[in-house]
């Protein structure tokens, strides 16, 4: 048996984590995002409601300008149609990319990771025992981003309602027609907004190492062994 010393040193080798398709489309959406958000709150600015015009009922008044991108309608749907576009393109890579080479395994949650939730969510937030890491993400973390990922399809699906309402009108009718589809394109937001500040906190409780995996590919200290290339 090789002894703990042994051990250690095959689990803290350097591993390539992060293949460049993957580091490109999230630096990539990183942007997009902030810019779709941004520009998507200033169109909301122009009707603040999810329900006819007439009675017109505002969900809130206004969306402070700080925050919002394009300055009117016209200059924010420019920059939020330009942007969904790159956001597409770099979706399409992730997924194209993952599918291919089988490097979606280590990121979509499956009904076997449902076990290992809890034990993480109490070492987080109730300062539990740290679960051992067997794997590149945990459990709360595939969780975390497999949620990411299907509310990024819903802002795409129901975006393009929105963006052309009569040529994807059967696509609309899954939501509830135009309205419906807007309403949820805003959840949607919500929630991959919510998603933004636990993504950070996770990697500023893992370190810099952590995040410098995410520019250069590779992981110099993994708390993880090493598993065989697929």
């Amino acid at each position: 048996m090789p002894d703990s010393e042994s051990t250690t040193a095959a689990i803290r080798r350097p591993l390539y984590e992060h293949p460049w398709a993957v580091r490109f489309a999230h630096w990539v959406n990183a942007v997009t995002i902030s810019v779709l958000t941004m520009s998507g709150l200033q169109i909301f600015n122009a009707f603040p409601s999810f329900g006819d015009k007439v009675p017109q009922v505002d969900l809130i008044s206004a969306v402070p300008q700080a925050v919002t991108l394009g300055g009117w309608l016209g200059g924010a749907l420019q920059w939020h149609f330009t942007f969904m576009w790159i956001f597409i393109g770099a979706a399409l890579l992730y997924v194209l990319y993952q599918a291919a080479s089988g490097h979606y395994r280590t990121v979509l949650f499956v009904p076997s990771d449902l076990p290992h939730v809890w034990p993480m969510v109490r070492h987080y937030f109730l300062f539990g025992p740290k679960p051992p890491a067997t794997a590149q993400y945990n459990a709360l973390q595939k969780l975390a981003y497999t949620s990411a990922l299907a509310l990024g399809a819903v802002s795409l699906l129901t975006g393009l309602v929105m963006f052309k309402p009569v040529q994807f009108s059967v696509l609309g009718l899954l939501f509830g027609g135009y309205h419906g589809a807007r309403l949820v394109h805003f959840l949607a937001m919500c929630g991959l907004l919510s998603f933004i500040p636990g993504h950070l906190v996770m990697v500023a409780l893992h370190g810099w190492d952590n995040f410098a995996s995410m520019v250069t590919g590779c992981k110099h200290r993994p708390e993880y062994p090493a598993l065989p290339r697929t």
